[in-house]
């Protein structure tokens, strides 16, 4: 079982983009892009500081999408 510690999906028209923070057990977390449910970027991190580098990363392009007009379906709090 896994917790999800950052989740934001955005839409514009019928294009969905979603961003995931999760963690993965034993140890470590797993952070995965998704672009129409294809997967676009998926990787598990036993390294806190490469997590919250991608984390940043997110954030930054999540930003500039809602920049563009794309608006959320669903977010988790910063």
């Amino acid at each position: 079982m896994s917790e999800s510690l950052f989740a934001t999906q955005l839409v514009h028209a019928d294009h969905v983009r979603s961003f995931q923070i999760r963690t993965a057990f034993p140890a470590g977390w797993e952070v995965s892009e998704h672009d129409n449910q294809q997967t676009v970027y998926q990787q598990r991190y036993a390294d806190w500081h490469r997590v919250e580098r991608t984390l940043v990363r997110f954030k930054l392009e999540i930003a500039e999408l809602r920049r563009q007009g794309w608006r959320d379906l669903t977010a988790s709090p910063d």
